[in-house]
């Protein structure tokens, strides 16, 4: 973390997506800030009383109280411009917000599916659903090092963590998918990717 001061507080789950995409952008602008970790439904009686939803992440900053992670990080991409997050021309940034629609309602609708319904009957059909929406983003990062970028951008800090867990999920990327591989590594060698990892989401990969 860099040296800029900040008063605000993360309430965030070790464990979920969702939280974890607001950390890497905390780590991505170097922001200074107290994360709490909570465990979901065991939360702390402030976090109940700030936030109506008991939801995670929950980004409180002094009078200010978010609880939708693309909220939470929309807002400190706007606080603390640099490095900029998302691009700056209207066009391209709709593009971004869209993309950004789709990974949640497909990506992480997905994800919460899993991770409820476990080894259940239907966790094979989510996985194989999970799986072929990965691989069809394929072609998006045979040009350019990021999403439609040559920088990282919210929709990167969003991809990544669902990358993460693929073999938490028990999804595998095909070893001939050299673009989607090569992506991968490159957001995962980040170093405010690494240091946004919980101890819970290193386990996900290197238990």
């Amino acid at each position: 973390m860099s040296s800029r001061r900040s008063i605000m507080t993360l309430f965030s789950s070790p464990t979920d997506p969702a939280s974890h995409r607001t950390r890497i952008v905390l780590s991505e602008k170097g922001i200074e800030i107290e994360v709490v970790s909570v465990t979901p439904g065991r939360f702390p009686e402030d976090l109940l009383d700030l936030n109506p939803d008991h939801a995670l992440p929950t980004l409180v900053d002094r009078d200010l109280v978010l609880y939708d992670s693309r909220v939470i990080m929309e807002y400190l991409d706007e606080r603390f411009p640099h490095p900029p997050l998302m691009p700056v021309d209207p066009v391209s940034r709709a593009q971004f917000r869209l993309a950004l629609h789709r990974i949640e309602r497909d990506w992480y609708g997905l994800a919460a599916q899993i991770d409820k319904e476990g080894q259940g009957k239907g966790g094979a059909k989510l996985r194989s659903d999970l799986r072929d929406l990965v691989l069809q983003t394929t072609d998006f990062f045979k040009v350019k090092p990021y999403f439609l970028s040559d920088d990282f951008s919210l929709v990167d800090a969003s991809i990544a963590p669902i990358l993460w867990r693929l073999p938490h999920y028990e999804i595998e990327i095909p070893k001939d998918n050299i673009a989607l591989l090569k992506y991968q590594a490159r957001v995962f060698a980040r170093p405010a990717f690494r240091a946004s990892l919980s101890e819970q989401e290193r386990e996900m990969r290197f238990a």
